[in-house]
């Protein structure tokens, strides 16, 4: 717990938790790049298991980058929220979720977009399909960014 201590006596760690800006703003900036990387995400994933038909596959591929920006967003805002309350999140089991459904969901989102750049003119043209392990890759992403978005809410409830 020294590490964790440690950080929550860092510059960054006092200007987030002691200033009257520095938490609502890195909140608000993670809010914004929670909407793009999970929102874009999710409207990927509900294409793939055709919940949504009437949004084409290719448009979709140009707003990954906007998805990565996201998350980086998220990344930096995170980490920086995160130093204010160091000894707490460390042991905090929603948060421990959060970050775990992150992981995993970004990860996932790999083969995903693979295989959408590869094949989504085909599916937008009505000449295949995705297949069931597509499928399967969204339902497990619906379900990480569905328990990062939960575990994120309930940290300040647990």
């Amino acid at each position: 717990m020294f590490v964790f201590e440690w950080i929550e006596e860092t510059r960054l760690a006092l200007w987030v938790g002691e200033s009257l800006w520095g938490y609502p703003i890195l909140l608000s900036l993670h809010i914004i790049g929670l909407a793009a990387v999970a929102g874009i995400f999710t409207m990927l994933d509900f294409r793939l298991l055709g919940i949504v038909k009437e949004i084409a596959f290719q448009p979709l591929v140009t707003l990954f980058g906007l998805a990565w920006v996201g998350l980086i967003i998220n990344t930096i805002s995170g980490i920086a929220l995160f130093t204010s309350q160091a000894v707490t999140f460390a042991t905090n089991i929603p948060f421990l979720i959060k970050i775990a459904s992150i992981i995993i969901g970004t990860l996932i989102a790999i083969p995903i977009l693979r295989s959408v750049r590869e094949n989504g003119a085909s599916w937008d043209a009505g000449e295949s399909v995705p297949d069931s392990s597509v499928r399967m890759w969204a339902v497990a992403s619906l379900v990480c960014w569905t328990f990062a978005t939960f575990g994120g809410r309930l940290i300040a409830y647990l």
